[in-house]
């Protein structure tokens, strides 16, 4: 495509020039029509392809092992353009593992167009006894939403193939750096951006990687009719977050490692859910899927009403109250809400699940804030 291809171009630039243009000429009718009609390959439009987005999309896709990537203006966005690009009337998705919120939402919102959905919630089932002839899709997370429960990648994308459906998978958990889907098997991979690859809390992207077949699919049905394009401006914060993330993805797993041992030791904590502390989890499993762990992980407060969950959260200081995750601030929140004790219960939660993002502020303060928080429970 013609990326910027290093500090050679622009004046010896070492950082990628922000393309800020919404348009590019042609020399000749004949030179636009020609590549008006292969958008994903040329500079025509900045709704299509933009050379700031085209080099983000390359270090993705390198980083991720796959052949293309589209980036996109938001994680959902990307989400919502492999859904809807991908999928038809008639069609079944098997989502397995806990799976974020919003991308359930929308597989709601699909059923009115035709499209049908299963939640498998627990990874241990055989999936074999959920697909249906018309499975098109398999939707995964793996560490999972909330309790970040791990899934054998490789066996799932086996059956999957045997039975010839597509596989995606969010993978902003772990960044490309801690796992790569691909080489164990799945089609697709998604990102949020906003969270680790970012890494700064100011900026918002998303993110697919795959064969460039089904990305050139992609970018006809869900990216340039959906509309939700990143712009340079982004594309360019987004670069400069993945210049720092081996440095950072590090230290989030050092201050996440001894906070998840202080916390499996406290006796307000009944469990901690991160693949560090599982210690049921195959290490066979972790040893092909992981290089590394993030500092995403969740706790089941003892006794968890919500006002002892409310009490915890409103005690911290140092852990920011915030529904995001994955920047430098540590974050804390609950899916706990006033009388939604059973719900959550039916949904595999604990009603004292707290979530906390482990920032890069140190594990001492953060240890600190915690206990201040936890000896503001009152005794029981």
């Amino acid at each position: 495509m013609g990326a910027w291809n290093g500090p050679g171009e622009s004046a010896g630039a070492v950082a990628p020039p922000i393309f800020q243009t919404s348009l590019f000429a042609k020399p000749s009718f004949d030179a636009f029509v020609r590549q008006q009609a292969a958008e994903h390959e040329h500079f025509v439009y900045s709704r299509g392809t933009n050379p700031t987005v085209a080099f983000l999309e390359e270090r993705l896709s390198l980083l991720e092992g796959g052949e293309a990537a589209k980036c996109f203006a938001s994680g959902m966005g990307a989400i919502s353009a492999v859904l809807t690009g991908l999928l038809r009337s008639g069609d079944h998705v098997l989502f397995v593992n806990t799976i974020y919120g919003p991308t359930l939402e929308l597989a709601e919102h699909l059923r009115r167009f035709g499209i049908e959905h299963t939640v498998l919630a627990d990874p241990g089932e055989d999936i074999e006894e959920h697909i249906r002839e018309n499975t098109a899709l398999i939707y995964v997370e793996s560490p999972g939403t909330m309790l970040m429960r791990v899934l054998d990648l490789r066996s799932l994308t086996a059956v999957a193939r045997h039975h010839g459906i597509r596989t995606v998978m969010d993978n902003t958990w772990s960044t490309p750096l801690f796992q790569k889907p691909i080489s164990s098997g799945i089609d697709l991979v998604v990102h949020s951006c906003t969270k680790y690859i970012g890494g700064h809390s100011d900026v918002i992207g998303g993110a697919v990687i795959g064969s460039r077949a089904a990305i050139t699919e992609i970018f006809y049905t869900g990216y340039q009719l959906l509309g939700a394009v990143m712009s340079a401006l982004e594309a360019s914060m987004i670069l400069r977050g993945l210049r720092t993330l081996p440095v950072r993805m590090e230290e989030h797993q050092r201050n996440a490692e001894r906070v998840i041992n202080h916390l499996a030791s406290h006796p307000e904590v009944v469990a901690v859910h991160h693949p560090y502390a599982d210690h049921a989890l195959d290490e066979n499993i972790i040893s092909a899927q992981f290089s590394g762990f993030s500092g995403l992980l969740s706790f089941d407060l003892r006794n968890g009403t919500f006002e002892r969950v409310r009490r915890f959260i409103d005690s911290l200081s140092l852990f920011r109250i915030g529904a995001s995750w994955g920047g430098y601030e540590s974050l804390v929140t609950s899916p706990m809400r006033p009388g939604n004790a059973a719900q959550l219960r039916s949904n595999g939660l604990a009603p004292g699940l707290i979530r906390l993002s482990v920032g890069l502020e140190g594990a001492e303060r953060q240890i600190e804030d915690l206990d201040k928080a936890f000896d503001s429970l009152p005794k029981l």
